[in-house]
């Protein structure tokens, strides 16, 4: 019997395809003296305390300090990081993670007491201190948010107190990344011919989509037995995740940890609430596309494990990340000679850390470094790994420019609007691919892409979004989450979106357990609603061309310098109206209407 190829050891991975960690610090040591400097940073930070209100002077001072630590401590945390998630068995770089955490944790209770001596300042004094130091100006935005949560700040003991505990609010999201990443081992998939298949988080997807029927079968079943294994101790982690998230609502006096979470990025409750909503009015285009996905495949049952496979077969399928580099460069073109510059510059001085090795974490990321954004993907040749990196792509050229127009206390943008500019980059891939196909049955290959990302981003996401939205409410309510309640929750919520065609096999009721997005604190819904905009501004970028780049750039560029919803706006989408949302879906429903002759079928 003949085995697929190993995962590789991290050592076997050519250097041209892993990050340069070397442009954060050259050496570990390098890393420890700047800890060492942050460590001294913070009794001076802590000094400040009491003395923010007493001159124009000093609450410059104090915020400059902070400013210079909070650089310091992000490049300290992205380089053990980094280094961590190259290879998650390694002690060492666990150990320097847990010591940056704990460094953070010590200098949120050391600057603790900066909210609440900022809202005991009165708006006159801090409006003489603009005019007393013109520097400070820069700052009105950032203490203005402050006041803005006046009702949600604690008094200074009790912020400390809070600042205190939260190493240990990351404790769910940690001890769930070492089971899924490091822990837990699958036994090997076997395909129709009895040959094995290494069977990873990170190879699932890629098995997921094979046309070989039992591969998928033997790699949906193999997982959610190892899952099943420890579906007890995931629940508990769950349960824990919601339920420190609860905490920190109730002791900043939100109605929810929903609440509580879009509060602190400045979004609407009710885009949320409009994304769900929208969804579920249109569930039936997405019934419609898996009646066709059954018909298309010529089953008698659609089963979960048949979610991912190729509707359309029989097309060279295989995308090496050479080939995928310079497409998704070509692809980007209509943003303009800027924008690609951008992209070579990460594709050519390795920002992306490209390939699976044995140890390494799961899934895609891009982290917005000072230095310059860092991408990590476990790429395989296929046509996802090209829309993975040109997702993470958009994402890196969102740090680089907002880094580099932004000041420092400015430069974070929220998730919100984060989603946007990584699926735009998404939808223009497409539309190249597209438009540079002319064979029908190529052009159906493609199509079904396009369908299977409104399927995984605008349904799937938004049924994720659901599902933790149902967890906070059980949880508020006082329930237990088990996991037979988790399950069960999740497994009626499958059957709602993909309907009557699907069986809902009982293994996907487990499905719950291994998504990390649950331990991101109401973070999914964003891919959704960020995949909508997406669509919208993709479409106004290739229409109008010039004006709506600038826009776009703009966007980009713009940090937190706004509110998400504002920066939208000014590149020329509404997100607090549904209408984008509806828009996305009414384009699923006519690629659904262009799929089916394609293909010589006619859906009644």
């Amino acid at each position: 019997m003949s085995q697929a190829k190993a995962i590789p050891e991290r050592s076997q991975i050519a250097p041209e395809y892993t990050w340069n960690t070397a442009d954060l610090y050259p050496t570990d040591q390098a890393w420890q003296e700047d800890f060492s400097r942050l460590q001294a940073m913070v009794p001076q930070l802590a000094a400040y305390a009491g003395r923010l209100g007493e001159s124009a002077d000093t609450l410059y001072a104090y915020v400059t300090l902070e400013q210079e630590a909070g650089e310091l401590l992000v490049k300290l945390m992205d380089y053990a990081q980094r280094r961590s998630d190259e290879d998650t068995r390694v002690p060492q770089y666990q150990a320097m993670v847990g010591k940056i955490t704990s460094q953070y944790v010590a200098l949120s209770q050391a600057v603790s007491f900066e909210i609440p001596e900022v809202l005991r300042i009165p708006t006159e004094t801090l409006e003489r201190f603009y005019g007393e130091k013109p520097e400070l100006e820069l700052y009105r935005r950032y203490f203005a948010i402050i006041q803005d949560r006046r009702e949600h700040t604690l008094s200074d003991s009790e912020e400390k107190l809070l600042a205190g505990v939260g190493e240990l609010a990351q404790a769910p999201d940690d001890i769930f990344s070492k089971l899924a990443d490091a822990d837990l081992t699958f036994p090997d998939a076997v395909d129709g011919k009895g040959e094995q298949h290494p069977l990873s988080n990170g190879s699932y997807t890629l098995l997921m989509a094979s046309e070989d029927r039992a591969l998928r079968k033997s790699a949906f079943e193999n997982l959610y037995a190892v899952y099943g294994g420890v579906k007890n101790t995931m629940a508990a982690t769950l349960s824990a995740q919601v339920k420190q998230l609860q905490f920190f609502a109730a002791a900043r006096k939100y109605p929810s940890a929903l609440a509580a979470s879009l509060d602190s990025t400045r979004v609407p409750e009710a885009v949320y609430h409009n994304l769900i909503s929208t969804v579920r009015a249109n569930l039936d285009k997405m019934h419609r596309y898996v009646r066709l996905r059954k018909k298309l495949l010529g089953l008698d049952e659609l089963h979960m494990y048949d979610v991912y496979a190729p509707m359309v077969s029989g097309i060279d399928a295989k995308i090496p990340y050479e080939e995928a580099k310079e497409t998704v460069y070509q692809a980007v073109a209509p943003l303009g000679r800027e924008y690609q510059a951008i992209i070579r510059e990460g594709l050519d001085n390795r920002w992306i850390d490209v390939y699976e090795n044995v140890g390494k974490r799961s899934g895609g990321y891009m982290s917005g470094s000072m230095v310059h954004p860092y991408i990590l993907l476990n790429y395989q040749d296929d046509l996802d790994g090209m829309f993975t990196l040109a997702h993470e792509l958009g994402h890196a050229v969102h740090s680089y420019l907002s880094n580099k127009t932004q000041p420092t206390v400015y430069r974070d943008y929220v998730i919100f609007v984060a989603e946007v500019a990584s699926t735009c980059n998404e939808a223009l891939l497409m539309e190249h691919l597209l438009k540079n196909t002319t064979d029908k049955r190529r052009r159906a290959w493609l199509i079904n892409h396009f369908l299977e990302q409104f399927k995984g981003t605008l349904y799937r996401q938004t049924m994720f979004a659901e599902f933790e939205l149902r967890m906070g409410e059980l949880s508020a309510q006082g329930e237990t989450l088990t996991a037979d309640l988790l399950s069960r929750e999740y497994k009626a919520l499958n059957e709602a979106y993909f309907g009557p065609d699907m069986v809902s096999d009982g293994q996907i009721a487990l499905e719950w357990s291994r998504i990390p997005h649950f331990y991101y604190n109401y973070y999914v819904f964003q891919y959704a609603t960020g995949y909508s905009a997406a669509i919208a501004l993709s479409r106004r970028i290739l229409q109008e061309g010039e004006p709506a780049v600038k826009d776009y750039l703009e966007f980009l560029s713009g940090g937190c310098s706004k509110d998400p919803i504002d920066l939208l706006k000014g590149a020329g989408v509404d997100m607090a109206s549904p209408q984008p949302i509806q828009s996305a879906l009414d384009l699923f429903d006519s690629l659904l209407d262009e799929m089916e002759p394609l293909l010589f079928l006619k859906e009644k």
